[in-house]
């Protein structure tokens, strides 16, 4: 029962934090090497969305074009099979490399904000700046406990409603596919 109410308390504390914060621009981190930021990164866990429903085993992989665009591709199983989407990304803040816009189909392009991001690459936060989009991101299928509760609580802090956060699946080997 004690737990219970710790929960309960964390949650709605987490939840008037991100009602505080949602007034407030956006901050993305202060510089991005799109370098070091290129490869395979895993999805942790993320607001549900119709193009994600269903899928697990959530990665994405950029690598960067010869016109200094971001080759996108995302992987998930779903249905048990393998589904692949390709897209770009564009910088849109050259200063800082942490604004970019996603393009899957012309001439859409949605917002891709790093927000959180640990020096060594090893994890990243990315969201939109109306703040109904979020990613956490590793560079390996899974991430401890301790650094999941921190990255939420700091995205709570920019003004997210972390009570969307969704957990990914990530079980599962997509080497047979």
């Amino acid at each position: 029962m004690k737990k219970e109410i710790l929960a309960t308390s964390v949650v709605l504390g987490l939840a008037a934090l991100a009602l505080q914060a949602r007034e407030k621009p956006l901050e993305t981190v202060n510089y991005v090497d799109l370098k070091k930021y290129l490869g395979t990164w895993f999805e942790i866990a993320a607001f549900p969305q119709p193009f994600e429903k269903g899928c697990s085993c959530t990665s994405a992989t950029y690598g960067l074009n010869k016109d200094g665009s971001i080759i996108v591709k995302n992987r998930c199983i779903k249905n048990n099979s393998l589904k692949v989407t390709e897209g770009k990304a564009f910088v849109t803040d050259k200063g800082t490399n942490s604004k970019l816009a996603v393009q899957f189909s012309w001439p859409c392009k949605s917002k891709y904000w790093i927000i959180d991001l640990a020096k060594d690459y090893s994890y990243a936060v990315v969201g939109h700046p109306n703040r109904r989009f979020l990613w956490i991101l590793s560079r390996r299928p899974t991430l401890d406990d301790q650094t999941y509760n921190q990255l939420v609580v700091r995205a709570a802090n920019k003004g997210f409603d972390v009570r969307h956060l969704e957990k990914t699946e990530q079980i599962g080997d997509l080497s047979g596919f």
